[in-house]
């Protein structure tokens, strides 16, 4: 029920078509992220009118509100946020273990994300009220919100891990995606009884900046019969240098035949240059987050809109006419500065959205220039603009 066909490769940029029961998503595609069912202040018509092909939500907090048995009784995500593209949802990991970062500062920290072979242990950042989460248990919540690809359940380890526990975490992720592969077998066997549409399982390569351990985990979890596969907890911890040398020891081994989604990334530059390293699908809040901060991507580094130096500045954002936006078509920069200084939510949401439309943008452009083989001229024209920190 999941197809994936390569249209054009541009050296290790690449084109192609994810073909899903009710969907096609042409790639490269940035997915902007609908973390509770949705993104602050804005409204699922307008990401459709920017270009969205698919969208992102995340597992953990549906489960903690309003819970998936709701959602379930809506028929899923698409008929409880009425939208009618495809969903993607993580399976929760990043959240349980990002809470381990979050509270190690606290006294007695340790108890309160506990990890063992069967289950991870954790306490919800509302009410502090205590959950477990199980790979058969995050594949039964994603099948009840009903997305049309679902993340395995893993152990997204520290920054700073050992190596020793680093492999640890690596082989218990491993046992488990194996786990999540066999409870998603049965939950597909029960959708289709009932005349659901199937979901796309994906597994996630981690192991922080270990090159040994990124290139056994992307060996054997290439080799699970699942559409695609993801690459995760990068750039979180680690420096973008990291980044680039785990991307280029990962990019031999990675499987031609499947989709590869670097998750957790979303500025101008990363999308541009994880492009050139074979990868297809991206997602991250850094957009809509920066836009709420007022600031705008540019064609040429990010700007701060509410310093003063904008007050009366009739011009609007800069931004490559290749890659204009709405936003930046319409509204001077004195006019947003404006929005922003009487705390009017419009100012925010018009960042927002342009921070989104602009790498949606990129990566529309990208797939033009990939399939016309023109793909290294474009990327060098953006960097020779783009001032890359």
């Amino acid at each position: 029920m999941f197809e994936f066909k390569i249209e054009k490769n541009d050296w290790l940029a690449r084109a192609w078509e994810f073909v899903t029961p009710n969907w096609v998503i042409k790639t490269p595609i940035f997915m902007p992220v609908w973390t509770q069912a949705t993104v602050k202040w804005i409204t699922k018509e307008q990401l459709e009118q920017i270009g969205s092909q698919i969208i992102l939500s995340n597992t953990y907090h549906l489960y903690l509100k309003p819970g998936e048995n709701l959602i379930e009784e809506f028929w899923g995500l698409h008929d409880f946020m009425w939208i009618k593209i495809p969903i993607l949802t993580d399976s929760g990991g990043f959240q349980v273990f990002s809470l381990w970062q979050t509270w190690k500062w606290f006294k007695n920290w340790e108890s309160l994300v506990k990890i063992t072979e069967d289950w991870v242990h954790f306490r919800s950042h509302r009410d502090w009220s205590k959950h477990f989460f199980t790979p058969e248990l995050a594949m039964q919540i994603q099948e009840k919100l009903g997305a049309d690809i679902i993340m395995a359940f893993d152990e997204c380890a520290p920054g700073d891990s050992s190596h020793s526990y680093a492999t640890k975490a690596m082989n218990r992720t491993h046992r488990w995606a194996t786990r999540c592969q066999l409870e998603h077998a049965k939950l597909q066997e029960k959708r289709a009884s009932l005349w659901k549409n199937p979901q796309a399982l994906f597994p996630i390569i981690q192991w922080v900046i270990y090159e040994d351990l990124r290139r056994e985990s992307a060996k054997f979890l290439s080799e699970l019969d699942t559409p695609g596969i993801a690459i995760g907890w990068l750039s979180v911890w680690e420096s973008k240098e990291d980044l680039l040398r785990i991307l280029d020891v990962l990019s031999p081994i990675l499987p031609s035949e499947k989709p590869h989604y670097l998750m957790w990334l979303g500025t101008p530059e990363d999308l541009i240059e994880w492009i050139y390293r074979w990868i297809d699908m991206f997602d991250c809040v850094l957009p809509t987050r920066l836009g709420r901060h007022g600031v705008a991507f540019t064609s040429y580094w990010n700007i701060k809109l509410t310093n003063k130096k904008y007050e009366h500045e009739k011009t609007w954002i800069p931004i490559d006419p290749e890659l204009s936006t709405h936003v930046s078509r319409t509204y001077s920069l004195g006019y947003l500065r404006h929005l922003l200084h009487t705390w009017e939510i419009l100012g925010w949401q018009l960042l927002s959205l342009h921070n989104l439309e602009f790498l949606l943008n990129i990566t529309t452009k990208a797939r033009e220039h990939i399939l016309n083989w023109q793909y290294e001229a474009f990327r060098n024209k953006f960097r020779e603009n783009y001032k890359i920190k």
